[in-house]
């Protein structure tokens, strides 16, 4: 603020010295009286009147003094303007400052971990691709009390914050559910954890990842760009890192910055905000939180945001899902690699009206083509194209022979929106859609 000050009075005084020092050399510069060779004037010497050549030259000097003075006074008027409007000036500065650089809010890595050494891949990713300590803090909460994996994390030492779930107490569960235990201890420590963040630690926000995920270089930026909107659009209640149907060969690499809205709740690295989770955790289930997310009793037809190309990779095949999808879809999935700026970029398209206005447009503008010629490979054209199911059993078997996830929960198809779900085969756009004037979900289609 004083640097400032200082250039503003040095300008003025610059000014003012330097008209001055003009001034001065003008009067210098003038021929005296009596000195030879000057056209239109006398020397002593020649006999011309010394009087009158000195009146010349008085009115001259007064006429300049006049002037000298008028241009002192106006030099004066412009430093009184300069102190005047000096506190006007910082606070426009300081403004424009605070609008070019913004607080960055502060969103909180949460890692999901038990008894996996190999949380090890996790978070050295995610400090890898950390663009800053002190807006994302990482957070591991560890259960299972498995000391070879508590010596992993502690081994970072505060690169990351070690929680330890206090509760490692065994859970009584209906004999037909022996075998879902695990299930039970994951719910409860999501529970756990998630007050830990927003109870504890009073956080507004947070991105989950589990122990088993790899994140892409950009993974930050996209929850970063993303949470303006998730807090603004009450259409949207959660925003993933993943596309269920992101096997290498089913998206379109170039396309690393296209977003989609989607009503199947995806997981696999996701962030929410404290005020669902004050909705949410009164009722937290005991066992198989994901599938309970997916139910319309939480959901409120409600939407997340997800990505074209994944944000993150899955890479522990064994848990309590045994396996599940992992050698069939989950081993294939694209990792994208490329960083898109999407802080910089317009999200706008992704508020509730535009989006479904713009979505359904080109879906139900898209010509409708038949499956045995998506199947055989037999479309011309660059797409996109529109295949059309009637019901849950023909949404199945297509889905399913053209290596789609054929899975529903409560009606909605992984990666869905409005009952559409988007895939790359043979490098064209398919839309897997429903009969145009599609109104809602039907929950018995499980």
């Amino acid at each position: 603020m004083l640097r400032k000050r200082g250039s503003f009075i040095f300008c003025g005084t610059f000014l003012f010295v330097t008209w001055n020092a003009i001034l001065v050399l003008l009067l210098w510069g003038r021929p005296q009286p009596g000195q030879p060779g000057q056209p239109g004037e006398a020397s002593q010497e020649q006999g011309a009147p010394l009087e009158i050549l000195s009146d010349d030259v008085v009115g001259d000097v007064l006429r300049m003094a006049d002037t000298f003075e008028a241009e002192l006074e106006r030099q004066k008027d412009i430093l009184l303007q300069i102190q005047k409007h000096q506190p006007l000036w910082e606070s426009s500065n300081a403004n424009k400052v605070k609008a070019v650089a913004p607080k960055q809010p502060i969103i909180p890595i949460l890692v999901i971990a038990c008894n996996r050494v190999t949380v090890r891949r996790c978070v050295d990713k995610l400090l890898q691709h950390r663009p800053s300590a002190e807006h994302f803090p990482i957070i591991v909460s560890q259960d299972c009390g498995h000391a070879e994996t508590a010596e992993v994390i502690r081994s970072y030492g505060d690169k990351v914050t070690h929680l330890k779930q206090p509760d490692l107490s065994d859970i009584a569960v209906r004999p037909e559910h022996k075998k879902f235990k695990g299930y039970y201890k994951i719910s409860r420590h999501y529970r756990w954890a998630l007050n830990q963040v927003f109870r504890t630690l009073s956080h507004s926000s947070v991105v989950i990842v589990e122990d088993d995920l790899e994140v892409a270089p950009d993974f930050f930026e996209y929850f970063r760009a993303l949470l303006p909107l998730l807090k603004s659009d009450p259409s949207l209640w959660c925003v993933s890192a993943w596309n269920d149907n992101g096997r290498d060969g089913y998206v379109d690499p170039g396309k690393a910055d296209l977003l989609y809205r989607t009503d199947f709740f995806p997981g696999l690295g996701w962030m929410v905000v404290r005020e669902v989770w004050d909705e949410l955790e009164p009722k937290w289930p005991a066992s198989f939180w994901d599938d309970w997310m997916r139910q319309p009793e939480q959901r409120r037809d409600r939407s997340c945001i997800r990505p074209e190309v994944s944000r993150t990779l899955t890479f522990g095949r064994q848990g309590v899902s045994l396996g599940q999808f992992f050698d069939k879809y989950l081993r294939y999935i694209k990792l994208n690699t490329e960083f898109v700026p999407f802080t910089k970029l317009d999200l706008s398209y992704l508020k509730e009206e535009t989006y479904k206005q713009n979505f359904e447009k080109e879906v139900y503008s898209a010509p409708v083509v038949t499956y045995e010629a998506v199947k055989q490979g037999q479309l011309t054209g660059p797409g996109p194209f529109r295949l059309q199911y009637s019901s849950k059993d023909s949404f199945k078997m297509m889905a399913k022979n053209l290596g789609v996830m054929d899975d529903l929960k409560s009606g909605v198809p992984r990666a869905g929106y409005r009952g559409v779900v988007s895939f790359i085969s043979r490098g064209r756009r398919i839309y897997l859609a429903p009969p145009p004037g599609w109104s809602k979900y039907d929950p018995t289609w499980s």
